[in-house]
Formats: C-alpha cells, sequence, structure tokens
C-alpha cells in the first residue's frame, strides 16, 4: 500500500474500430503505455502523426520503480510538453557523495558548468511521469489511448503488421502500418515475434526500501557507501524522492531469499540499522530485484519496432533504463514520422537500430562495469576495489576509477551513416552526431534557453557578427530553406540585437552572454543544422544553402 499517492483508475471505453465490422489501420499502434510508450506517442503526435497506444492495464505503475531523471530525459520532456510539471514535483540534486566504511572519501557534481535551464538530475517517482504522460495526452488528438486493450496475437504482411486485441467487450482485429513495442523487459511482442535478447544476468539480490521520514534527515544528494558499518560488506544507496519518501537500496548478496528479504519483519531491522535506532520512518514500498544487461541483436523486424527495456535492458545502477528508453523515442520518433510521410526512404528507420544499438552498447558497457565494481566477484578484485577507494580520499586520479555507477549522459553518434563530417577544423563537444547542449538566450526580446527553442524540425544555427551582416542573398536563401517540401528554418545567433528585417521562416536569437558561441565554437559565419531531435547533423564554416541541403539529405538517408 502505497500512501503518498492515490493510483487513478482509467475508464476503458470501448473504440470505433471494435465495431468496424473489418481491421481497421492506423498508421502507428504502440504496445505498452509506460513512460516510454507514452513519449513516443506525443512525439509522433508532435509531428502530426496519428497514433494508437494499446495497454493491458488501467492506472499507472505501481511502485515508485524509476526515480533518477538525466538532464537530457528532462529536456525530451520539455519538448514533449511535460518537463516543467516534472521540474516542479521533483526533487532537484546535482551533488553526489561516495562513502567507504565510515567516512566521505569524496564527492562529484553532475553539472560543474553554468548556464543551463535544466539541472544534472531530478528524482521522481516513475508513476507521476506517467500521470503527467497521461495528462498531456489526454490534450493531443493525435493520440488514442486505449487502456484494458491487450495484444495476444500479431502476424506481418508487406504493407502492415496484423494485431488481434483483447478487451473486456471480447476481441477485434487491428492494423498498423508500423508497430513499436514498448511492453517492458518481458516483451509479449518480442516473444510473438520469435524473437529474443541475450545478454548477462547478474548473481546479485538487491532490496528497495521506499521509507517516509523527515526530509531534513539527508540533504537532496546521491549518497553511496561501500560497506558501511550498518552494511556490513555490502553497499547501500540513498535518494530523496518527492513527498518525504526515500529510496534505500541495499545490496543482499545472491543467497539473499527474496520473499524473505521483502517481509516488513526483515526490511524495517536494516533500516533502523542504517538511520539510528531514534529516526522516525515508515514503510512505503519495497521489492527485491536481479538483474541483467542485454539487448536485442535488432532494434527493428521489419514493421516492428522496439524501444525501451522490451529492446535492451541495463542495471539500475547509473540511472540508464528509462533515461535511455526516453532517447530511444527521441531517435525514432521523427524518422518514422518523414517515412510515414513519404519524405525519407523506409530505409531510415535502419539507422535507428545503427543508432540507438550504440547507444545500448554503451549503457550495458558502463552497467556492467558499475556492477563489477559494486559487487566485486573475487578476492582480487575486492582488493582492488577497497585500494581504489581508500585512495581517493585524498588522491584525485583514484576518484576517476571509483565506480558507483556511472550516472547516465546521453549518447553522442559519433560514426552514425546521419551524419557529415566536418571538413573545417571545430573545438568543443558540439560535433556531428552530438546532442545539442543548452545557453541562456534572448528570444523574441524574452529570456530563453536555446534547447526550449530547437527540435520537432531541421533548423540551422547561423552564428553572425553583428558588424558583417547576412547579405540579401543569403536571406534569400534562408527563406528558401524555410518553404522546401523539407523545411530547414533557421536561426541567426547574434551577441546583440539586429536592426535587420527577417524573412519568414528566419528568427534571431540574441546570444549575450556569448555562452552558446562558446559551446558550439560558433565564430562569425559557423552555420550548424540540428535534427529534429536536437542532434548535430553537421557543420560548416560558412554558410552554404547547397551544403544545408546536402547535409538534411544525408540526415534523412538519402
Amino acid at each position: 500500500m502505497i500512501k503518498t499517492y492515490e493510483f487513478p483508475e482509467y475508464p476503458y471505453i470501448r473504440s470505433a474500430d471494435q465495431d468496424a465490422g473489418t481491421a481497421v489501420r492506423r498508421p502507428v499502434v504502440i504496445g505498452g503505455a509506460g513512460p516510454i510508450g507514452m513519449a513516443m506517442a506525443i512525439d509522433l503526435a508532435l509531428h502530426k502523426v496519428p497514433v494508437v497506444v494499446l495497454d493491458d492495464n488501467n492506472t499507472v505503475s505501481f511502485g515508485s520503480r524509476a526515480v533518477c531523471y538525466a538532464k537530457r530525459l528532462i529536456e525530451i520532456m520539455d519538448r514533449l510538453g511535460v518537463g516543467e510539471r516534472m521540474m516542479q514535483k521533483g526533487v532537484t540534486w546535482n551533488v553526489g557523495k561516495v562513502f567507504f566504511e565510515e567516512s566521505e572519501v569524496y564527492s562529484f557534481n553532475m553539472l560543474p558548468e553554468e548556464h543551463h535551464r535544466r539541472p544534472g538530475f531530478i528524482n521522481l517517482q516513475q508513476y507521476y511521469i506517467e500521470q503527467y504522460l497521461v495528462d498531456r495526452i489526454q490534450t493531443l488528438d493525435e493520440v488514442d489511448l486505449r487502456w484494458k486493450n491487450k495484444i495476444t496475437a500479431l502476424s506481418q504482411a508487406e504493407d502492415c503488421v496484423r494485431l488481434t486485441v483483447e478487451t473486456p467487450d471480447g476481441p477485434y482485429e487491428l492494423e498498423a502500418e508500423y508497430l513499436v513495442a514498448c511492453d517492458g523487459a518481458n516483451s509479449d511482442i518480442r516473444a510473438m515475434c520469435g524473437l529474443t535478447s541475450s545478454g548477462q544476468v547478474f548473481q546479485d539480490r538487491f532490496l528497495i526500501a521506499d521509507v517516509i521520514m523527515d526530509p531534513k534527515c539527508f540533504p537532496p544528494e546521491r549518497w553511496f557507501w561501500f560497506n558501511p558499518p550498518f552494511h556490513d560488506g555490502q553497499s547501500t544507496l540513498l535518494h530523496r524522492q518527492p513527498d518525504n519518501v526515500w529510496r534505500i537500496d541495499f545490496d543482499l548478496g545472491w543467497d539473499a531469499d527474496p520473499e524473505e528479504e521483502k517481509k516488513p519483519e526483515n526490511i524495517i531491522p536494516r533500516v533502523k540499522a542504517f538511520l539510528g535506532e531514534d529516526v522516525e520512518f515508515e514503510l512505503e514500498w519495497a521489492s527485491v530485484y536481479t538483474f541483467c544487461c542485454r539487448r536485442m541483436d535488432d532494434f527493428r523486424q521489419g514493421r516492428v519496432l522496439f524501444a525501451g527495456d522490451s529492446a535492451h535492458q541495463v542495471s539500475p545502477f547509473g540511472a540508464r533504463g528509462a533515461n535511455s528508453g526516453v532517447q530511444d523515442t527521441d531517435n525514432l520518433a521523427w524518422k518514422l514520422a518523414l517515412v510515414l510521410d513519404g519524405k525519407a526512404p523506409v530505409s531510415l528507420l535502419d539507422s535507428y537500430t545503427e543508432e540507438r544499438l550504440y547507444a545500448a552498447d554503451e549503457n550495458i558497457k558502463n552497467s556492467t562495469r558499475s556492477t563489477d565494481f559494486i559487487t566485486p566477484k573475487n578476492e582480487a578484485s575486492h582488493q582492488f576495489r577497497d585500494a581504489v577507494l581508500n585512495l581517493s580520499r585524498n588522491y584525485g586520479f583514484a576518484r576517476s576509477l571509483v565506480n558507483s555507477g556511472r550516472l547516465s549522459v546521453p549518447s553522442t553518434y559519433v560514426d552514425s551513416s546521419l551524419n557529415t563530417p566536418d571538413t573545417e577544423a571545430f573545438a568543443g563537444r558540439m560535433m556531428p552526431g552530438a546532442p545539442s547542449t543548452d545557453g541562456p538566450v534572448l528570444r523574441n526580446g524574452q529570456e530563453d534557453y536555446l534547447l526550449s527553442s530547437l527540435g520537432n524540425e531541421f533548423r540551422t544555427l547561423l552564428f553572425v557578427d553583428p558588424q558583417n551582416l547576412p547579405t540579401d542573398a543569403d536571406l534569400a536563401q534562408l527563406q528558401a530553406l524555410a518553404q522546401a517540401e523539407l523545411p530547414v528554418y533557421s536561426y541567426l545567433v547574434s551577441p546583440q540585437p539586429l536592426d535587420i528585417a527577417l524573412p519568414q521562416g528566419v528568427e534571431l536569437l540574441v546570444d549575450s552572454l556569448g555562452v552558446v558561441a562558446e559551446r558550439f565554437d560558433g565564430q562569425p559565419g559557423t552555420c550548424y543544422l540540428m535534427r529534429p531531435d536536437q542532434h548535430v547533423c553537421g557543420r560548416m564554416r560558412r554558410f552554404d544553402a547547397d551544403r544545408v541541403i546536402a547535409i538534411q539529405r544525408k540526415a534523412i538517408g538519402h
């Protein structure tokens, strides 16, 4: 029983498709209304693609589940229209601390750089995010979210996926031009396709204990203990959540009995040993889990695409599960929309696997290393870990070896076939394939941020010098790009306001602090082309409309 949250119950509503007498064809059907499925649906709706979402339940996920959300996920949620609501409810944190035995060995900052709109992380129970996504979907005409609709069978034809859907009123048939599987680690859709997910299962068990207690007990930071006196020989992780709920994560070892460990009479003594006998708390929710790192070989099978845990799984250390799943949808939605609209070849969908398989392998590698460091499997590894932790008290070089969970950061698709490689020298991180950094700007005279101005479309960033403004010919070419069949809109990025008439499709961003120019190495004349998912397609030192078109064509799979 969760006392700090009242679970909504969404109604089953009979759809017109059930009375059609024949299978109705929909452009996209999504299996699963968790955070990944709903984020996918909203993103497609922003691209004006009608979507049907099917879920066999009629409420949000029970239990806090995923609670740590990285800066990049919040930025994506901003684009989807729920980021601010997450920020208002969530617990913001940037600082993490690592303890060994009885003392702190060092701390770190997940966002040491200034001038970003969003923090390094927020903590928020998964059920809140799902509720916010449902509320957002209810404002979108393009999304039909159907509760108590379970996919029980599927088959692929050349031009569609045929589905059998079970409901309280009995089964009905449905067709989808594309099916996106967002139905979790034990994906029924994956099984129906005869596919598997392979990898490593770790022989460790961990206890999650969500407890209600005074928020003043600890600061809103990530604290991780190796071999603490209150949990000898094991590890413990602490996070604060909203509603005065704290997540305590205890390493139990492989021999622990999951059913016994979930009993309150066994959890409460562990928590008391950690907090002390005098600290009052109330147990709200608990779970024992064994985790694995695994993935599918290909995230696309014909007209079925897999996202989130249905495609790949990682251990929870590093908060890479939900964060990477939402980045899957961020990558896939615009590509699927262009294919459905006939503006990109179907082969563009293969780049989804290409780019997100790279990200999945990156996440699995980091999660595996974290797990091996946190729970050493032999005496030599154990001695190495403890030696590193001891050295970390005084030596910076050792801190880079400490691994209490390498925390989620977005992938840069360095070798993507959609990138146009540089032909000139650039400094900084904004290489082709990189997700956009952020920075404060003035837009239409109002304070804003760069990432609030990017997304859902192709857009150039043209850095200008007020003393050497774009020519009339340049402005005419920018206007022509905005009027193309697949438009490319443009921002002029200037250190100060410009007294210049801008054509339709071209806007001004004032970078008065120079932060954006510095982070993009935006020397005057430099031009970037950004993808709809806010990743860099390519860049050049001088604006050339023909090169912009060529970079865009490569980015859509030509």
